[in-house]
C-alpha cells in the first residue's frame, strides 16, 4: 500500500514543512481528523451497519471525555518527544470548546489529538496504530 502522504505530496503538490514550525493547535486539528478517519474505519470493518449506528459509534470513541482517558493511559507509554508534544497540545490556549466536556477533558483530548497529528506528520504510521490499539485497549472498545 503506498504511503497516503507521499501520494498527497504528488498529487496535490504539498510542499514539504517542518513540523516543529506547527502550532500544537495545528498538529491537533490535524490529529483530530487522522484520528477520526482511523476511527472510522474500525467501526465500518465491524460490519455493515446502518450509518446513524456507526455515527453513535465512532462518536462515543472520538469525543472528548473518550480522548482524554486515552491520554491519561498513554502517558507512560510515550516517549519523551512524544510527551512534550502531547503536554504542548494539553497546554495550548484554545479559543474554543467542546460542547460536552471539561475543560480539563478537552485539553487532554487536544493534546492526544496534537500527538496523533504530529506522529501521522512525521509518517510513524506504526507508532501511530500502536498508541490508537493501546488507547482502544483501555476505554475497552478492544481487547
Amino acid at each position: 500500500m503506498s504511503d497516503l502522504i507521499q501520494v498527497m505530496e504528488k498529487e496535490l503538490g504539498l510542499k514539504p514543512v517542518d513540523i516543529r514550525t506547527y502550532s500544537p493547535l495545528t498538529l491537533a486539528y490535524i490529529g483530530d481528523g487522522v484520528f477520526d478517519l482511523i476511527i472510522r474505519s474500525y467501526v465500518v470493518n465491524q460490519g455493515n451497519i446502518q450509518v446513524n449506528k456507526m455515527h453513535r459509534h465512532t462518536s462515543t470513541i472520538v469525543k472528548a471525555q473518550a480522548q482524554a482517558r486515552m491520554a491519561k493511559a498513554l502517558e507512560e507509554h510515550m516517549t519523551a518527544d512524544e510527551a512534550a508534544v502531547y503536554k504542548r497540545g494539553r497546554n495550548a490556549k484554545s479559543h474554543t470548546m467542546a460542547k460536552n466536556a471539561s475543560v480539563e477533558d478537552y485539553r487532554k483530548a487536544t493534546g492526544f489529538e496534537a500527538l496523533i497529528g504530529y506522529l501521522y506528520l512525521l509518517g510513524k504510521n506504526e507508532r501511530l496504530m500502536e498508541l490508537v490499539r493501546l488507547s482502544l485497549v483501555e476505554i475497552g472498545e478492544i481487547t
